[in-house]
């Protein structure tokens, strides 16, 4: 038997959250679907040492007193089941679940680039530390260097000065003269501004990057290039993300078009499937409070609130500039692509180093001749990295999108349903 909504929200961060309760006034019959145990996304994870925002416990809230929506945290989507239908699981149980209108708030996912000792316990995303210290991580009395390029580098620091760490370094890979010129448009945006501010280091380098994690079975220091000289920095820990990467898997699956590695979208937040929408950072990189205008617009538009959501085009161009801004400032490096060596994984779960990938010229050939992008991740991590090292185009996720039981494929009935 297979469930059926009028409106389906795949993620419940900020855009999710938006956009559900943008529609929630009509009535329809909403689901929102998200694979973390309570809402809010990446950005405002929950856990024992995680600081919710005003805000964002607001929105869980409000969420929770609305009859009409609900939601389905700890889920996951394993499949396309037919025209409309999803093959879903959670801990539970798996089923097909049917809408009408469809929603992608997928959000994005950190770049990780190989260096050399990347792969040595003590080194994580930048965005990784955060999740870890939110869930319970204890890094008081570590020594930590963030690295990496924009602005989670400085919220990742502050998560773990605030948990009783000391951070050494902030190695930003843009330049001075464009952090200066992105901070000096900052008046713009007044909230930005003050965050910018309180978030300052005295540990913060700009021109900076990582060229080598050291250590003898373990994080011992970190090499880093600091304009035209190189430190080596002891640390305990080294946190390291090039910005983020929009997640437009489930969208290109279901025939979305991607356009500038992101799920290409209309004025109402409509994708090139009809009945299709996308908003926040699987659209593009833009921080919170696009994603939420962008929410919003796509909630109302869903649900025939076109003239409520026109009004909100102003707020949304405004902090679309602010998005192209902080995109313009901190724009990868070319150098970073030259950080890896011969011997330098680039898919850690399969072992495949880079010299084995860079004699190919596809993904789907570097596959072929590899194991790259064949384990746990399924090239989530390897095939962003290499489309950043080669200029390849991504893989198309294909069924099962993740590892599922069983009695959940079983819910297909016949395995042709799967598209």
């Amino acid at each position: 038997m297979t469930d059926h909504v009028d409106l389906l929200i795949i993620g419940a961060g900020p855009a999710g959250m938006a956009a559900a309760l943008a529609a929630a006034p009509k009535g329809l019959r909403i689901a929102i679907l998200d694979d973390n145990p309570l809402p809010g996304g990446q950005i405002w994870r929950d856990g024992p040492q995680a600081q919710l925002p005003a805000r964002a416990s607001d929105m869980r809230g409000r969420l929770q007193q609305q009859a009409n929506i609900q939601l389905h945290s700890g889920t996951k989507v394993v499949a396309l089941a037919g025209p409309k239908q999803l093959l879903l699981e959670d801990a539970e149980r798996g089923w097909v679940l049917g809408y009408e209108q469809l929603i992608l708030c997928t959000g994005a996912r950190e770049r990780l680039l190989p260096f050399p000792g990347w792969t040595l316990p003590g080194v994580t995303g930048a965005g990784g530390l955060q999740a870890l210290i939110k869930g319970g991580l204890s890094v008081a009395g570590e020594r930590i260097v963030i690295a990496g390029s924009g602005p989670l580098l400085l919220a990742s620091a502050d998560t773990a000065k605030k948990n009783g760490a000391e951070v050494v370094r902030i190695a930003e890979q843009a330049s001075f003269a464009a952090v200066s010129r992105f901070a000096a448009g900052l008046w713009r945006w007044p909230n930005k501004a003050i965050q910018a501010a309180t978030l300052a280091s005295a540990a913060y380098r700009t021109s900076a990057h990582v060229l080598e994690a050291l250590g003898s079975g373990r994080l011992e220091a970190v090499r880093v290039q600091v304009g035209n000289r190189v430190e080596d920095v002891p640390c305990d820990r080294l946190a390291c993300g090039f910005s983020l990467v929009p997640n437009v898997e489930l969208g290109t699956a279901l025939g979305c078009r991607v356009e500038d590695h992101a799920v290409a979208v209309d004025e109402w937040q409509a994708t090139s499937l009809a009945d299709h929408f996308a908003a926040g950072e699987c659209t593009g990189f833009g921080g919170s409070e696009l994603a939420l205008v962008e929410g919003k617009i796509a909630g109302l538009a869903a649900t025939g609130q076109q003239d409520q959501a026109r009004q909100l085009f102003a707020e949304r161009g405004r902090w679309q500039g602010f998005a192209d801004r902080l995109n313009h400032a901190f724009a990868l490096d070319p150098a970073l692509k030259q950080l890896a060596r011969p011997d330098t994984l680039v898919c850690r779960c399969e072992d495949v180093p880079y010299s084995a990938l860079a004699v190919h010229e596809s993904w789907n050939a570097a596959k072929l001749n590899t194991r790259c992008g064949m384990g746990a991740c399924q090239g989530r991590v390897c095939a962003t990295a290499a489309q950043t090292l080669f200029g390849w185009e991504s893989p198309l996720l294909r069924p099962p999108f993740s590892p599922a039981r069983v009695a959940t494929l079983a819910c297909l009935g016949d395995s042709d349903s799967v598209v």
